[in-house]
């Protein structure tokens, strides 16, 4: 539930234009309304900032639309990730106003604009375009969430002097989101050539060594550079969302 919707049934209750009745009443599903499949955290837009994210992967499309509709009913703004395409298709027949980002396999439905604030620009960087992914999903969750954005893709260690021809965003940023696969050594090149915040994303891409991110996870978590913070692997949308949090204080 938005803030500036409790303040509005306050407001209203104190100007006598409704009753303190009708006011419980509006305020009944807080914190949470159970609707069977789920609890939906409607308090969290109080504590976070931020309303419930919904995580579409094991939910089947109609419990997503379930969910999305008691979301809908408080006006929150919502987000959905690691949501398939098929997924999507199915969703978007309930509420063919929502956006599938693709690339992300995330898909967003505003019942109200994003206020952009922050200190500065999340920059995402990505090594490699079978990282896109994740690095979208960062992206679309900082974006969401009401940051500055900007994004430097396929800068890989394989080819390190791309990343130098963007040294001027990368030292303007104000957090910085490194999204690696295979040996995951890129976030401890930005790490050692930027003073921000870098947050390593860790992603599944490999051949058989990598084991489906472990190995780019130990590098990250071993790096000597420091400023570095991990988060699990093919997790996107928790780097964006501490990148938030970051830029935000």
């Amino acid at each position: 539930m938005d803030p500036e919707l409790i303040k509005s049934i306050l407001l209203d209750i104190r100007e006598k234009r409704l009753s303190i009745e009708e006011g419980i009443e509006r305020l009944r599903d807080l914190p949470f309304k159970d609707i069977g499949i789920a609890c939906i955290d409607h308090h969290r837009s109080i504590r976070k900032s931020a309303s419930e994210v919904i995580f579409g992967q094991g939910k089947e499309a109609e419990e997503i639309v379930q969910i999305m509709e008691e979301m809908k009913k408080k006006k929150e703004n919502i987000l959905v990730t690691k949501l398939s395409n098929e997924k999507a298709e199915k969703v978007k027949k309930a509420y063919p106003e929502a956006v599938y980002h693709e690339k992300a396999k995330a898909l967003t439905l505003l019942s109200k604009p994003i206020k952009t604030s922050g200190k500065g620009t999340v920059l995402i960087v990505c090594a490699g375009t079978s990282d896109l992914s994740i690095a979208e999903e960062a992206f679309i969750t900082a974006k969401f969430l009401g940051n500055p954005v900007d994004k430097i893709y396929d800068v890989g260690v394989a080819g390190i002097h791309r990343l130098f021809a963007h040294i001027d965003k990368l030292q303007n940023a104000s957090v910085i989101i490194a999204v690696a696969g295979m040996e995951g050594a890129l976030p401890s090149v930005i790490a050692g050539i930027v003073e921000k915040p870098v947050i390593a994303v860790p992603t599944s891409v490999g051949y058989g060594a990598s084991f489906s991110g472990i190995s780019a996870l130990l590098t990250m978590l071993n790096s000597c550079a420091p400023g570095i913070a991990v988060v699990n692997i093919d997790n996107g949308f928790g780097a964006g969302y501490i990148a938030h949090l970051i830029n935000r204080g």
